[in-house]
């Protein structure tokens, strides 16, 4: 596993082979590529995340993200067609998962489950499936706007051949490596980093666009269950490093409300 300074963990050796991502990646592309009305079948309703659309429209002057994508819960195990490869694909994720709360509980000294732990049993994955079709007007035109993550951790299985990931570090954008096809990558999000008590960021990125090239990615959000009070864990808090952060519940509403104004919801968090 390879540990990039903003926080993007590139990760190897991860269980999951380069041929079942591959046909991860060929699922998406198929969806992607199928006509208009059978995509709107998988519409989502209006208010709801869940499904296929882009942004959900709050005012008349909103911008929205260049991109096509499908937005489904897919554990606890989803329900819908392709639900064999997905709940497999979810549930290697998973296990992944369950090993980088460890390990990052390890390296603070701490109990190795104590963030799972506050996730809950009621925690989530979330997985969005998302096409970026070539744009006209890649200089004025973003394909995903500057956010930070709801989840805990989020792992992403890039395009393997065209960029657009990029980084926010000191007020200057860096571009994601274009990763070999068997690895994937894990960044942090708010709720891992309220749970760290600020030792780990969770970095500011955007996806810009392409002139040319479409691109697909897929990403999938570990999310603490909604019941859940997540806040600093004990042994972080100290006279030495104050707690940073209120208590809170159902961080992802918070961030949906948030997010499409380009704010962070996480400042909410700060005391």
């Amino acid at each position: 596993m390879r540990v990039f300074d903003f926080l993007l963990m590139q990760v190897m050796n991860h269980g999951i082979t380069k041929a079942f991502l591959d046909k991860i990646y060929k699922l998406t592309k198929e969806f992607c590529a199928l006509p208009s009305e059978e995509k709107q079948k998988y519409a989502r309703d209006i208010g709801s995340i869940q499904g296929y659309g882009n942004d959900m429209i709050l005012w008349d002057d909103q911008v929205l993200d260049w991109i096509d994508r499908l937005y489904i819960t897919t554990y606890p195990e989803d329900q819908r067609q392709l639900k064999e490869t997905l709940h497999e694909y979810t549930m290697k994720q998973h296990l992944v998962i369950k090993q980088v709360f460890k390990a990052m509980a390890r390296s603070l000294e701490l109990e190795e489950n104590c963030f799972l732990d506050m996730c809950g049993e009621n925690a989530t994955m979330d997985t969005r499936f998302n096409m970026y079709p070539p744009c006209p007007r890649p200089d004025k035109v973003i394909g995903v706007k500057p956010h930070a993550d709801k989840s805990a951790f989020t792992l992403l299985f890039p395009d393997k051949n065209v960029e657009g990931l990029q980084f926010l570090k000191d007020g200057k954008w860096y571009k994601a490596p274009i990763v070999s096809a068997d690895t994937i990558l894990i960044n942090v999000g708010d709720q891992m980093e309220i749970m760290s008590n600020g030792i780990y960021k969770s970095p500011v990125h955007r996806v810009v666009t392409n002139r040319e090239k479409e691109r697909i990615s897929v990403a999938t959000f570990f999310i603490p269950g909604a019941d859940k009070e997540i806040q600093p864990v004990n042994g972080l808090v100290s006279e030495a490093r104050p707690r940073l952060y209120k208590p809170v519940k159902n961080y992802v509403k918070l961030l949906n409300n948030y997010y499409l104004q380009g704010l962070r919801p996480i400042a909410a968090s700060l005391i």
